[in-house]
Order: C-alpha cells, then structure tokens, then sequence
C-alpha cells in the first residue's frame, strides 16, 4: 500500500509560500511565529504531511530557508517522538539558486548532495518523500531517470516522487524505476486546480499504478486576484451557500476528480492553516459537482515547464 493514500487526514501543507521573498515569514517576528502555531494546530488536527523544497528561499543567499523553516516548525511542535515520527516531510532536488544564477541539474552527484544537504537542513538522517523537482534541459530523459533511479538506491530516502512530468515521461519512469509494489515511484506533484486542468492524463497514470497525485497550486483561480473571472464565479457561488472560502471549495473539489489525490494548499498564516484544515471533511454535493463541470478551458502549461525539458533522445 503507497503510505501517501493512507494518510491519517487527506490534506498535506504546501510551506513555499512562507519563504516567498516578500512574506512576513520570511524573517523571525509576529508573522513567523503565527504560521508555526498553525501548522501546529494542523498537526495537532491530524495532518501529517508537510511540503518544501531546497529551491523554497526569499533570494539567493538563503537558498535552504523554507527547510529549515520545516527543521524549526517540528522541533517546537509539542509533541511525542512517535507522533513527530508519523508526520512525513517531503522535499525536492534539482533547481539550484545562488545569487548569480539559477540552474537544473539531474546530474548523480548534484542530486546525492542536494539529497545530504537537506537531509542537514531538515535535522533528519533519511528524507520520508523527496521528489525530482524539474528536468535538466542539460541531459536527455532517460540519462536523468537512470540517475534518479541510482539516487533511489543509494540515497538517504525511504519514499520517491517525481514532480512536474508530463504522462509520456511519467510512464517512461515507472518502466525505469517501478512504482510503489517495487520500491520505485510513489507520488506525481503537478499542477492541477480550477484554472489549470491539463494534466488529467498524468492523473489517469496515478491512479492505474497507485501513485499519489501532489496538486500544486491548488488555489489557483480562486485567488482575491482572480476575483471577477468566470472560474473564481463558479466556485465562491457554492462557497457564499455553504459559508465556506472559494479556497475550500477548491480543495473539495480537487478530491472530487480522483482517490489518489491529496491536496497541498499553500499555507502562510494560521487563518489559511485553520481554513485548509476546517475543509478536510468538507464534501460537495452531487448538485455542487455537476455545477462545477463546465468550467471555461484550462489555462496552458506554464512556460518555464515547456523551455525546459530535457535534450532530445
């Protein structure tokens, strides 16, 4: 059984936003101190999944800060071992930022250290989930698979995931490195919320082989600068009737389209913790569904996704 899809409540905590470079969290202070209370309260609630990335940092001279942002927020939760020992952290390799530039690398050796780097950040001796964060435009597809499939067997890592692959490439992984039965792939983090639909075939592949599907961004759409667009209409008609966020419509919805999926709302503030929270039980109703099904066309691949895919084979 993929230990992603029986998670103790079906919700994980996207961290990027608190190293945004203009968020208050960024620095000690009032605002930092509120997000780690809320997450608390999120574990406290029965969440146990928590997202970063190596690449999460305000600039590039605190590349790391969102892991060890994750390191302070577990350290000062109040609670036993054996419940710290359940929560799963996930992270990412294979962007690096520095304050001259900011590159992909799939090479073996960059992803075996960014893996021991945040192994460091993050106080922990094994990563629980990390994740191929983006393709290197630098290697061809298959060279990448087959050095995160050596960094699967060699790595300080108890789970993988992929993030940002596209059906064909996904499939072409799973022949590689085999999925959860074998040891291999356990999660997809694409993008996929009310604005963006594309990827619904990466969803189809998830479900046939038992992958969890990690939707980034799942707020997109039904943001306060989304307000006025048909999408952001549609969802805060039902959110006004049921007393809730356009936000937790969202996340209801997301888990409307598969099993398989388990949400990551971006997380800031103890107000969209307790909100993200209060809408993990919160299910549409048949007529809610059928409301939300013609929804305008999907918004297209982001750009930095299509120019940096690997060399050609």
């Amino acid at each position: 059984m993929n230990p992603l899809l029986n998670l103790k409540r079906s919700i994980g905590l996207g961290f990027w936003r608190a190293s945004y470079s203009t968020a208050a969290t960024v620095h000690p202070g009032a605002a930092r101190e509120d997000f780690k209370n809320g997450v608390h309260a999120a574990l406290n609630a029965g969440v146990r999944f928590l997202d970063t990335a190596d690449i999460y940092c305000p600039d590039g001279d605190n590349f790391g800060h969102n892991e060890i942002l994750v390191r302070e927020t577990m350290s000062e939760w109040d609670a036993t071992p054996e419940l710290k020992a359940d929560v799963i952290i996930a992270t990412k390799g294979g962007i690096f930022r520095d304050p001259e530039h900011v590159a992909k690398y799939s090479g073996y050796d960059y992803l075996m250290g960014a893996v021991e780097a945040s192994c460091k950040r993050l106080g922990i001796d094994e990563i629980p989930l990390w994740q191929h964060h983006r393709l290197d435009p630098k290697l061809t597809f298959s060279e990448q698979v087959k050095n995160i499939r050596k960094l699967n067997e060699n790595a300080p890592i108890k789970l993988l995931g992929v993030s940002n692959y596209n059906a064909k490439q996904l499939l072409q992984a799973l022949d590689v490195i085999g999925g959860p039965s074998e040891g291999g792939i356990v999660s997809v983090q694409n993008q996929l919320n009310p604005a963006y639909r594309q990827d619904y075939d990466v969803l189809a592949i998830c479900e046939d082989h038992g992958l969890a599907y990690l939707p980034w961004s799942p707020s997109k759409g039904v943001m306060p600068k989304d307000e006025g667009t048909k999408v952001y209409e549609m969802f805060n008609d039902i959110a006004r009737s049921r007393g809730v966020t356009p936000f937790a419509i969202a996340q209801a919805w997301s888990r409307t389209l598969s099993p398989n999926i388990v949400p990551l709302p971006g997380v800031t503030r103890m107000a969209s913790i307790l909100d993200a929270v209060s809408a993990i039980d919160l299910r549409l109703t048949a007529a809610e569904i059928a409301a939300l099904k013609d929804l305008p066309e999907s918004e297209p691949l982001d750009n930095e996704l299509v120019t940096g895919q690997p060399l050609a084979e």
